[in-house]
């Protein structure tokens, strides 16, 4: 039977074939927007409530987020992360193994976070069991415990991963970054994991004061997505979390943040890894803010310099120069605007050729139009992402809380979907021209100095400077 279809299927001509394998299929333009719909609420203590109800599947996802983040570290970096990660480690009347022996039997599972902008306290459970898991999440939330002996063990594994950090150069070479392009003053100058000093002096006592100052209903706000009703969750929430008040004075939310400025001329870093078989280049300048305008022509100017896999950076160390496995670029969209960075890991003898070629990238996304075919696929990558993540619970949670973070809301989507299709190649020279600044850069460098020194100081890329391990990570 097999031999009797392949007799009686029909020939394809070779120019056919030819045409099917060399030719894109027309892609039609995406169809608009729909975004699923959000109710407003509040509890009687100001939390505030968003509910997006979804009833194809019996889940529900249920997000807490507190502004504040790592920004509020002040003189003890990585306090929010650590006690951020403390949450979960034991709570109410259970300790870490219990807590999580009973979401596990209720089929759920519970995260705690922190980033430079908020602290997170994420659930994902059945329908079914979503008011008992309710009930542990908090617990989670009002009353951890902070044990001594916990606070111990996290601490020390906490200064054991600063310690491997030291032996990974990419690890290395984000820390060395940020302390060149963010003042000492600076919330991003250090990292969100803290270093040796700060917090080997972290204790049960002192994690404990800075909760109780960051962590408060009147900053508050929880996203519920999933199999519920509306009036399923104001009661859920309002019984477990409407009563909850906030001890202690509130740790102050920094207004603004020190100048952040491009360095006159570009600047070079380098960091010494004795026999690294890669370099890790990262370079940058500050960034721009997420609320910005400019943000739907940013988005794709990036994405055609090195935000996606068909990217101009990825194509040319990767595919045409097989430099690297990936090259990439990026804006830190952050409360406080994060930097602009474009970063890979190149073999050791071609740090000075891959610098060369970042360079060559930078500068001809500013001095020459973008092809339509280019642009038009930069757009569809860009505008077809929105609604590739809002396709779960978990991802519209997401999405809701990150666009908080900013003011805005789901109903804004459609609106930057729109903007983006209305991009055009001068929208990209512009904004590459405003925000891509490769003759006031900064340079950052990990590798093997005595095979790359010389070679990178020949290019006259600007300054070199030569950054101590013990400096950079402590």
């Amino acid at each position: 039977m097999r031999g009797l279809f392949l007799s009686l299927a029909a020939p394809v001509s070779l120019a056919a074939q030819a045409s099917v394998h060399t030719r894109p299929p027309a892609l039609p333009q995406p169809a608009p927007l729909t975004v699923p719909a959000a109710r407003n609420a509040s509890l009687p203590n100001g939390i505030r409530l968003q509910i997006v109800e979804q009833h194809e599947l019996p889940l529900v996802q249920v997000t807490f987020s507190v502004t504040g983040g790592s920004r509020l570290d002040g003189t003890a970096p990585g306090l929010a992360t650590f006690m951020a990660g403390m949450l979960d480690e034991g709570a109410g009347t259970r300790d870490a193994l219990a807590l999580q022996g009973e979401l596990a039997f209720l089929g759920a599972s519970l995260f705690s976070s922190a980033d430079w902008d908020r602290f997170t306290v994420s659930l994902k459970v059945p329908a079914r069991s979503l008011a008992a898991a309710l009930t542990l999440m908090a617990d989670v939330v009002q009353r951890p415990t902070f044990r001594a002996d916990e606070v111990r063990r996290q601490r020390d594994l906490r200064l054991t991963s600063l310690l491997q950090a030291r032996d990974q150069p990419g690890a290395v070479a984000g820390l060395a970054f940020n302390q060149v392009v963010f003042p000492a003053s600076h919330h991003y100058h250090r990292s969100a994991l803290g270093d040796s000093v700060t917090v080997a002096g972290f204790d049960s006592a002192g994690v404990r004061a800075f909760y109780d100052a960051v962590l408060r209903p009147d900053r508050a706000r929880l996203f519920v997505v999933g199999d519920v009703t509306e009036e399923q969750v104001r009661s859920l929430m309002t019984g477990q979390f409407g009563s909850w008040r906030a001890r202690g004075r509130a740790a102050p939310l920094p207004a603004a943040a020190p100048t952040v400025s491009h360095p006159p001329t570009t600047r070079v870093y380098l960091v010494d890894k004795p026999g690294a078989p890669q370099s890790v280049i990262l370079i940058g300048w500050p960034g721009v803010a997420r609320t910005s305008p400019d943000y739907p022509a940013l988005s794709v100017m990036n994405t055609l310099l090195g935000g996606s896999f068909s990217s101009r950076l990825m194509t040319n160390l990767r595919e045409t120069r097989a430099y690297t496995y990936g090259a990439s670029s990026g804006f830190s969209y952050r409360a406080i605007p994060g930097p602009f960075t474009a970063a890979a890991q190149v073999r050791t003898n071609v740090t000075d050729s891959s610098l060369v070629e970042f360079f060559r990238e930078l500068r001809a996304i500013r001095d020459t139009p973008v092809p339509a075919n280019e642009l038009d696929r930069g757009k569809a990558y860009v505008e077809l992402d929105i609604p590739g993540s809002l396709e779960t619970t978990s991802q519209i949670a997401g999405q809701m809380s990150d666009l908080a973070v900013f003011g805005l809301t789901l109903e804004d989507l459609p609106r930057l979907a729109s903007q983006v299709r209305a991009v055009s190649a001068a929208d990209v020279q512009r904004v590459a021209r405003s925000y891509l600044t490769p003759d006031q850069a900064y340079v950052v460098v990990v590798g093997d100095l005595s095979k790359v020194k010389g070679p990178i100081e020949a290019l006259n890329l600007g300054p070199v400077t030569i950054l101590e391990l013990d400096k950079v990570a402590r």
